[in-house]
């Protein structure tokens, strides 16, 4: 779809600069590809409740690479 807008040229170099992108037209497509993944990721504080842990989960054990049997 082609669209005009106005969008600030500062920032446009600073992301063509931060990126390596090297047109406008595919930094925009990458800032809006960034900006729905990252809006579509559920918030983990909406889970709060709502995972239940199998009995004898042990978050630190598997940090330190002692897997138990989990199931």
């Amino acid at each position: 779809m082609r669209t005009n807008i106005i969008i600030d040229d500062e920032i446009i170099a600073k992301a063509m600069d931060v990126s390596g992108i090297k047109t406008k037209k595919d930094v925009v497509n990458m800032a809006l590809h960034e900006f729905v993944l990252n809006n579509s990721k559920k918030n983990l504080l909406d889970l709060k409740g709502q995972i239940r842990f199998s009995d004898g989960y042990d978050h630190k054990a598997l940090r330190e690479g002692k897997h138990s049997d989990i199931s």
